[in-house]
């Protein structure tokens, strides 16, 4: 007996756009005998389906079974639909419509097809630097509105060549309806420029700058979510002249090599570190150096990591496969500036710094820096979550209101809620000028556009001199909600692990503002959504100058040894103290005595810098958490002893830091190594952070421990605290897929101010 046709309309939202779905789609409803139409539209992709139901529904089941690799489908509606007798499946033009759900892929590396295509000397492609397909290539840097289909990408001004047109069309081709797709007839191309933005003749743009690199020249690189500026990074002299001339004295450069082979050549790579190299994203990986170094010494002075990468364009590869270890490939900035993404903006700005220009005729829609990962307690967690993984949502527990979180000052990130998803933005930097002000104002504008989300209110950071906070306070057509920073941290863990509070929270950083305006860093929270408790802290000490003391952590040492020994720490016999300028610094002690330009904090940052200063690891610093990384790197891990940890109070636990401050200063004064001085410090806010959280457990009955801020990217202290709290039977939870430092406050904020609109 025949049986009897029936229709469906499918509607599918998730990651279906720019994947090769609707050729998925084509394919599967042919090798099942049907019948109908896919479309994309503004919530995802539609499927019109006829055919007999067995075959319909075990086409429905390969829908999510098969589905492409860059495909992630979140939902599925399945409904009756009017019988069309169609005769053929069809993919048929994008719609738009009036809510826009769909997501949209992250730019993702060259996959494996084409690349053995772009070093293939008999396709059509070879060495082509923008070859991709529908499984690989950019796709959030290029993307200017939804639906995504190429009029509405960077890809708009050009126009495929006959052959590449006939790909397009054919749903059987792995470049059907690849909105990028080209070649070099048709598409993008590479040109070589002097420093000054003048053509450099030549018929191989690639090779000469190669060439260039190899004779130690800077090249500023244009890639996919904008520049980089490069050099040999295994020339000493030509890596220094690059920290130079961007004004980036120390802090580590990344390096890329061209495969995993040369990369354990200079560095230990783990299983799982090579998993996250090769992977579709193409972080920046931290990998512990081989010894002796084998890149140039000022790729990464002082540090115990590399930060590494592997290829992720066409255009990469085709430049580290002219024979090179690795090459040096950081920010096209100035240090603190947003990179720069245009030609004529990249002359303009980095005309300074480098010697030559790399560029292309594509245009990057919005700028999206490299990510940064690295492996603590298990597994890899962010540093920084930007290119490759955004604008993919973490899915929350509960659908919320839309809200708008400006996120922090410092490597801010902005976040938008939609029901069960929190849309993360790239890393956008420190809001410290009217540059990177414009690059956070341009993002809100972009998401909110491409994700059609319209916030109900907007939640800010306390501080009221933050860019992001004024910007939100002269918002006035919404509510604006402020949440301490803090707080922030610890929902923004939280959220991620799905946790209903309270719980107990450690926020430990640098900075952040207090409910009580003084500054906050060595926080024990209970917490849920939509309150919190201070129920322990770091005893605060005056911070002599404010920011001045972050630069020059000399000074809060001074202070911790006010505020430890008294005014007769100078008979110490530090030999920290006979390094300063005996009258300099007797005005930072009467700062700090009679509080004068000195606001109070309570921060661990500032604690790891004094700590740093007191050995004279560090008096100043060229980067943010220089201090307390040095102070890491020195530790020698196999001592297990400790420095006194107490508190007293009750309602409000303050931790006594002189006793702490009391040791390091005896055992420096003993003539104790630096890196046993650096452990038994480590090790004693290991263990009295554990011991802290076990007494708050026992008195609020809370067993679950959240932790948060930037102190928890260190990662032997990180992994030393979470031991203990798991041995004394609580259950930590630390962020993985967003960073635990301030690029992840924007969630914590997000779902904070929807918790307190308290809406059903």
């Amino acid at each position: 007996m025949t049986e009897v046709n029936k229709a469906l309309q499918v509607d599918i939202n998730g990651i279906v756009q720019g994947v090769g779905f609707r050729p998925f789609i084509y394919q599967l409803a042919a090798d099942h005998g049907l019948c109908g139409q896919v479309s994309n539209t503004a919530c995802g992709v539609r499927i019109h389906i006829e055919g007999p139901p067995k075959r319909i529904d075990a086409f429905l089941s390969a829908v999510t079974s098969k589905s492409p690799p860059l495909a992630q489908i979140v939902d599925i509606r399945v409904a009756g639909a009017p019988n069309r007798s169609c005769k053929a499946f069809r993919i048929v033009n994008s719609t738009d419509g009036d809510v826009r759900a769909t997501l949209i892929s992250p730019d993702v590396c060259v996959c494996e097809d084409c690349r053995r295509e772009l070093f293939d000397p008999g396709d059509r492609r070879y060495q082509y630097p923008f070859i991709n397909c529908t499984n690989c290539g950019p796709r959030y840097t290029i993307i200017n509105d939804i639906p995504y289909d190429r009029p509405k990408t960077a890809m708009h001004a050009f126009t495929m060549c006959p052959e590449c047109q006939a790909e397009y069309d054919d749903p059987t081709n792995r470049r059907f309806h690849a909105q990028p797709n080209a070649c070099s007839v048709c598409g993008p191309r590479v040109t070589l420029h002097d420093h000054g933005g003048g053509a450099v003749s030549g018929d191989d743009p690639v090779g000469r700058t190669a060439e260039l690199l190899k004779a130690g020249y800077i090249v500023a690189i244009k890639g996919l979510g904008g520049f980089h500026l490069a050099v040999d990074a295994t020339d000493d002299n030509a890596v220094e002249r690059l920290r130079r001339r961007k004004h980036r004295e120390e802090k580590p450069l990344a390096v890329m090599s061209p495969d995993l082979e040369t990369i354990r050549r200079y560095a230990i790579v783990t299983p799982e570190e090579a998993a996250m190299l090769n992977s579709i994203q193409r972080p920046i990986v931290l990998l512990v150096k081989k010894r002796p170094e084998k890149l140039a010494f000022s790729v990464a002075p002082r540090n115990q990591y590399y930060g590494v990468m592997l290829p992720y364009t066409p255009l990469h590869y085709l430049l580290l496969s002219h024979g090179f270890t690795g090459l040096v490939m950081t920010s096209g900035n100035l240090s603190e500036e947003p990179i720069a993404i245009d030609n004529g903006e990249a002359f303009r700005r980095l005309g300074d710094i480098a010697d030559y220009f790399l560029v292309h005729d594509r245009d990057i829609i919005l700028r999206s820096d490299d990510s940064i990962v690295h492996s603590a307690v298990g597994l890899l967690r962010p540093i920084r979550r930007s290119r490759g993984y955004v604008p993919v949502p973490v899915f929350l527990k509960d659908a919320l209101p839309s809200v708008l979180a400006c996120g922090a000052e410092q490597k801010n990130t902005i976040c938008l809620t939609r029901q069960r998803q929190a849309f993360i933005s790239q890393h956008i930097g420190d809001l410290e000028n009217m540059a990177s002000e414009d690059f956070f104002r341009l993002t809100i504008e972009h998401l909110q556009r491409i994700l059609d989300i319209r916030p109900e209110a907007i939640a800010c950071d306390l501080h009221p001199d933050y860019l992001c906070t004024r910007w939100a306070r002269r918002r006035k057509d919404l509510p604006v909600i402020p949440v301490q920073h803090h707080h922030a941290h610890v929902a923004a863990c939280m959220a991620e692990h799905h946790l209903q509070g309270p719980v107990i929270g450690l926020a430990l950083d640098g900075t952040g503002l207090g409910s009580d305006g003084t500054i906050w860093g060595g926080e024990v929270l209970m917490a849920d959504y939509k309150s919190f408790s201070r129920i322990g802290h770091l005893d605060p000490i005056p911070m002599p100058g404010g920011a001045a003391a972050i630069r020059e952590p000399w000074r809060m040492a001074l202070s911790y040894l006010l505020h430890s020994l008294g005014e007769d720490f100078w008979q110490s016999g530090l030999p920290m103290l006979a390094r300063l300028e005996r009258t300099r610094a007797e005005v930072i002690v009467n700062m700090c005595a009679n509080r004068i330009n000195a606001p109070m904090t309570s921060s661990l940052g500032r604690l790891f810098d004094g700590v740093a200063a007191l050995l004279g690891l560090r008096s100043t610093v060229a980067y943010e958490g220089q201090a307390a990384i040095e102070l890491e790197m020195m530790a020698e891990d196999r001592d297990e002893a400790c420095y006194p940890f107490t508190w007293g109070g009750d309602a409000t636990r303050i931790i006594d830091i002189k006793p702490i401050i009391a040791g390091v200063v005896e055992d420096i004064v003993r003539g104790v190594p630096a890196f046993v001085v650096s452990i038994k410090f480590h090790n004693t806010l290991a263990q009295g952070f554990a011991d802290l959280c076990q007494d708050i457990a026992k008195t609020q009955h809370l067993h679950r421990v959240a932790l948060g801020g930037g102190c928890f990217q260190n990662r032997l202290f990180l992994e030393r605290l979470t031991a203990k709290l798991c041995r004394r039977n609580l259950t930590v939870f630390i962020p993985r897929l967003v960073p635990v430092n301030d690029g992840g406050i924007s969630l914590g904020q997000a779902v904070i101010a929807a918790a307190q609109l308290d809406r059903p």
